[in-house]
């Protein structure tokens, strides 16, 4: 018979773990309730980093109890890398809120903890995709919704009023010298550009900027 022990955390010292410990303390002896007053963006936090290694490191058998999912991690995938090595370690994850994780399990049906597990696991890459696909479809309308600066085609950001993407191409100091006598066909384009120390992208790009007018909107 493995041990139980129970995982409660809050983001800060100011918050109250007391809901939590309520609700483990159903399933967990108290002197066995692991806690943590830190942010859950990563799993470096001292209480949960003694459930793996040292003299109350989880081992299999054991049980660990957590209240809800948000309090063992908000990093869904970090969550589903940790339920994984749990699961591999034959550690039973139980999360009260998840009715589905508390069932008992008797001796002979382990097959039921692995699926219960792997089922656990799927939750989590599903809903961690799904806010990414969310996110990014946040970005695109917010990008979509941009005006566009009609000297560099980029947009520019309502907020900032810089254009958004990789920093602008800086003409040479000489630039123009050099510009003007490769229009009179003084010099040749892959002259000009070895003397300014350009490539060709960078040159063609840099000659229709000196070429366009001066937009509303100065990107910087």
């Amino acid at each position: 018979m493995g041990k139980t022990v129970g995982y409660a955390r809050v983001s800060s010292r100011e918050q109250n773990l007391d809901r939590q410990l309520i609700a483990l303390s159903k399933y967990v002896q108290e002197d066995m309730i692991v806690t943590d007053k830190a942010s859950g963006k990563d799993f470096n936090r001292p209480g949960y980093q003694s459930l793996k290694i040292g003299i109350g490191k989880l081992v299999k058998g054991d049980t660990l109890y957590v209240k809800s999912l948000d309090r063992f991690s908000r990093n869904k995938e970090e969550a589903k890398k940790e339920l994984q090595y749990f699961s591999e370690m034959g550690v039973r994850v139980k999360i009260i809120d998840i009715p589905s994780t508390m069932v008992d399990i008797a001796e002979g049906q382990e097959w039921i903890l692995d699926m219960i597990n792997n089922i656990l696991i799927e939750v989590l890459t599903s809903i961690a995709e799904n806010e990414r696909i969310t996110i990014r479809s946040r970005q695109a309308e917010g990008l979509a919704a941009m005006p566009v600066d009609k000297t560099t085609g980029k947009k520019v950001s309502k907020k900032t009023g810089r254009c958004i993407g990789r920093p602008s191409i800086q003409f040479p100091e000489n630039f123009a010298e050099y510009y003007i006598k490769w229009r009179q066909n003084e010099i040749t384009a892959v002259e000009t550009m070895k003397t300014l120390g350009l490539k060709p992208n960078s040159f063609y790009k840099l000659v229709h900027l000196y070429e366009s007018k001066h937009s509303s909107v100065t990107c910087k």
